[in-house]
């Protein structure tokens, strides 16, 4: 017997067909409904859903990897000299990291151990059996360029204070590259299953099946790379920090966890807009512009 969690309090009509429509189908292990859920394209942005033999590209999306970093920045005084420069350094995070939809990185700004890094994943990738036509656009001098770029919609860069602590939130995902191919495994899905008129639909691929391994490697590809994406945007604003204040400043990773993706194991868990939470783990949850973002510790809750 299935087993479902509703933890939503005030959730609309679309995201609870959504979520009914999703774990309903015969593959659903389980499901649950997160308090802040609300209506995706197919599954609801707030969801996980625990399937077994089958992943569904649509339940992820097209923001594979999206997710947070939060870095803890210097001590009290630069906290101090950001609070009253607060529109001086929104103008320059502003300037040096590319936002918004269709504007990408110039390949020379990024930084080498982030090339470095990129060239490693392009080789993890390249294994016995792999897609060749996904290759082939992952390691596109496009791909390279989508590093370091915070992209539009609810993606933001966050500079905030708690008790006298400075904190770096960055909201970002797999850019382009991840939209791309998450369109392309939708389309196939819904070819393999002879699915008729919208892609953006419930269909499934089994793991073991060609389409579903192939999946899988280019799903696991973006959520490094989303990661590393994140990453490289940091490192950017630490620097142009460091050069406005002439010092060092210390930069603390926090965290840097994906929210929207699939872990393949014994059964699959996708996550969709959802903050993993094993016990004792690290994790941000995005707010708003008034009340900032909550950093969060698991509790090793199963549901």
């Amino acid at each position: 017997m299935k087993k479902i969690t509703n933890f939503a309090i005030n959730y609309d009509e679309d995201t609870k067909q959504q979520f009914t429509s999703c774990y309903n189908e015969k593959f659903v292990l389980s499901a649950s409904l997160m308090p802040d859920a609300h209506s995706g394209y197919v599954a609801p942005i707030g969801s996980v859903l625990i399937t077994k033999d089958f992943i569904v590209p649509s339940w992820i999306g097209y923001d594979i990897g999206c997710g947070m970093i939060a870095i803890k920045i210097g001590g009290k005084e630069l906290s101090k000299d950001i609070q009253k420069d607060a529109e001086k350094i929104y103008e320059i995070i502003n300037n040096k990291i590319p936002m918004g939809k269709g504007n990408y990185n110039n390949e020379k700004n990024i930084s080498l151990k982030t090339k470095q890094e990129f060239t490693k994943l392009l080789e993890r990738f390249k294994t016995k059996d792999y897609n060749k036509e996904d290759y082939n656009y992952i390691s596109s001098e496009f791909s390279i360029k989508n590093l370091g770029s915070l992209g539009s919609g609810n993606h933001f860069i966050e500079l905030s204070l708690h008790q006298e602590q400075l904190w770096l939130i960055i909201h970002s995902g797999s850019r382009k590259i991840g939209h791309t191919l998450a369109e392309k495994y939708m389309k196939l899905s819904q070819k393999i299953n002879k699915g008729q008129g919208d892609f953006e639909k419930t269909f499934a691929f089994n793991v073991s099946s060609k389409e579903g391994k192939n999946y899988i490697k280019i799903l696991n590809f973006c959520l490094d790379y989303a990661l590393l994406n994140r990453l490289e945007i940091a490192y950017q604003i630490h620097l142009e920090l460091e050069n406005f204040y002439n010092k060092k400043i210390k930069f603390t990773l926090w965290t840097n966890k994906n929210h929207n993706h699939a872990i393949i194991g014994k059964n699959i868990i996708h996550r969709k807009g959802a903050t993993p939470a094993e016990k004792g783990e690290r994790g941000v949850i995005p707010g708003n512009m008034k009340d900032g973002s909550f950093l969060v510790e698991g509790k090793g809750n199963p549901e």
